[in-house]
Parts: C-alpha cells; sequence; structure tokens
C-alpha cells in the first residue's frame, strides 16, 4: 500500500493512463481526485473505484480553465483534509502535420492543452503542497521533443513536451528545499484508445519501432507514476523519468 492515506489528484482520468493511474492509486491506498472533461467516462471510472472499495472525488472541467485546478484542489481537501500530491496526465497529440501545413489553431490547442495546463495545476498545487510541508507532483511528458525523439508531423508536440521538460526541471530547483518533489513521465508508446487500441495495423507499426518490441499498457506507465508518487522515490526531483520500452535508445 505505497500511498496509504495520501490524497492524490489525477488529470486526464476518464480513460488511458490517468484511468489506470486513478484505479491503481486507489488500491494502494490513496484518495483520489479525478479530473477531466468527459463527465461521464470519469463518473464510471470513479464509480469503478467505489464499488472496489476505493476512496474518490471526482469533478469534470477544462484542464485550460485556470479556475479549476483550484477547484481541484479545493475538493481535495474538502473531502480529504489534505493534499499530498497530483499526477497532471491531461495531454493531446493534435493532427500530425508538418509546420508549413499547420493551422495555427492545432498549435494553439497543443500548447495550451500540453503546456500551459501545466502552468494552472503548478500555480494551484505548489503554494497548497508548501503549506502541508511538502508532497510530490508528476507531469506527463514524451520522449517526443526529448533525447532525439523528433518523429515526422509532430513539432508541436514536440515543442509542448520539450518545453513542459523544461519547465519540470526549474520547478523543482526553485521547490526541492521546500519538500516539494517534481518530476516528469516519459512514457513511449501505450496501447490506449488515443494510442492505436482496436487499430492492429497502428499497434503493430508503432510496436515495431520499440526495441522491446511491443507497447506498454496503460498500467505500466501507471506503475512508474506510483513509484514518482510514493515515498520510494524520496531524493528524485526535475527527473526526466524514460519508461518508454527503449524507444529513446534507439534513436539515439
Amino acid at each position: 500500500m505505497e500511498l496509504t492515506n495520501k490524497t492524490i489528484i489525477v488529470t486526464g482520468a476518464s480513460s488511458g493512463i490517468g484511468a489506470a493511474a486513478a484505479r491503481l492509486f486507489a488500491s494502494e491506498g490513496a484518495n483520489v481526485v479525478l479530473a477531466a472533461r468527459r463527465s461521464d467516462k470519469l463518473r464510471s471510472v470513479a464509480e469503478d473505484i467505489a464499488r472496489s472499495g476505493g476512496r474518490v472525488v471526482w469533478r469534470s472541467g477544462d484542464a485550460l480553465d485556470g479556475a479549476y485546478p483550484a477547484m481541484l484542489t479545493e475538493l481535495a481537501i474538502e473531502s480529504f483534509g489534505s493534499l499530498h500530491g497530483a499526477f497532471n496526465n491531461v495531454g493531446v497529440v493534435g493532427d500530425m502535420v508538418a509546420v508549413p501545413d499547420m493551422p495555427i489553431e492545432n498549435w494553439n490547442t497543443i500548447i495550451a492543452t500540453n503546456l500551459t495546463s501545466a502552468f494552472w495545476a503548478a500555480k494551484t498545487q505548489i503554494p497548497v503542497l508548501k503549506e502541508q510541508g511538502g508532497g510530490s507532483i508528476v507531469f506527463t511528458s514524451s520522449f517526443v521533443g526529448f533525447s532525439n525523439g523528433g518523429l515526422p508531423g509532430m513539432a508541436a508536440y514536440a515543442a509542448s513536451k520539450a518545453g513542459l521538460n523544461g519547465f519540470v526541471q526549474s520547478l523543482a530547483s526553485d521547490h526541492a528545499a521546500e519538500g516539494i518533489r517534481i518530476n516528469a513521465l516519459l512514457p513511449g508508446g501505450t496501447v490506449t484508445a488515443a494510442g492505436g487500441e482496436g487499430n492492429p495495423d497502428l499497434l503493430s507499426f508503432v510496436s515495431g519501432l520499440h526495441p522491446m518490441k511491443r507497447m506498454a499498457s496503460a498500467t505500466e506507465i501507471a506503475q512508474a507514476a506510483l513509484f514518482l508518487l510514493s515515498d520510494r522515490s524520496q531524493f528524485m526531483t526535475g527527473s526526466p523519468m524514460i519508461v518508454d520500452g527503449g524507444m529513446s535508445v534507439r534513436l539515439l
């Protein structure tokens, strides 16, 4: 029970890695506060956790709304009396297109969702954790935009994730002495609805890019997030933790 009695916010929790993380954290003893835009799917994940005996509350909303992260921290404290960490997992890939052909709307959506939402989350979560004596924050980044992980048509996504990695390192430096650990989790290809689930040809192609010749399950990535949120990673902060089946090694 790695997270017994710890209260953790999970964003992007309605499906994929976020939903797997929410279920895993609850099974490891955490009080989970779930966030996503899709109310119906978010409610379903929360109900699954509650039926399994987990402690869960949820509130749907838009991660780009600066007031939404504040609502989530308030919900955590109102429901469970404290906040110990967050898994800020919300993100989009967007349309894969070369920059000369890319509409500015695609660029703006990807940067706002993957990077600006991290700003709003950190701006709200860090003061609460500081007041309560410390905690751990994990942001979902990517090997794309890191360690030569450039892929065709992914300039906006790579820029957002490279920016996120730099953002995390700066935050970690600013707040390490306050007992707040801030790390980035860099998954490789993961089988989710957005990652080719139900498309055998795409899954086969992406799996073949990895030295391990397979993609991760959402639960495998959630296990890495669990490590970063748990006391087992007490001396880690500012780390871009790569969990990509060797993809970044292949690209070096």
